[in-house]
């Protein structure tokens, strides 16, 4: 596999990943959420993620990156570590919920 492959298929990987772990306030993953921007991973399997929060208040404002850092460099065995940077520009707005998160939420 070439390592543009070898890289994609880790960006699979790493959305697994965000896909298991849930905004405590509203019962959708924060991938579908929209919460999640951006995610790079580099040549030495660092991943970076950009992302934010439902609002800069969020009560877990600090509990939540974490969580994102140590469950995408725990479970993802070929990422060597994952640098989360919380952004607030755009604001998130219900507009970034995904069609099937939508569907869920009885929105659709």
């Amino acid at each position: 596999m070439s390592d543009k492959g070898k890289l994609l298929e880790l960006g699979g990987k790493v959305i697994d990943v965000l896909k298991q772990i849930y905004d405590p306030e509203i019962p959708i993953n924060i991938y579908d959420l929209g919460l999640v921007y951006k995610l790079d991973i580099t040549d030495d399997f660092v991943a970076h993620i950009e992302m934010t929060l439902t609002a800069p208040n969020c009560p877990v404002a600090e509990s939540l990156p974490e969580e994102v850092r140590t469950r995408v460099t725990e479970e993802v065995e070929e990422i060597t570590d994952t640098i989360v940077e919380i952004v607030f520009d755009p604001p998130w707005s219900k507009e970034m919920i995904s069609e099937a998160a939508m569907l869920e939420l009885g929105l659709l």
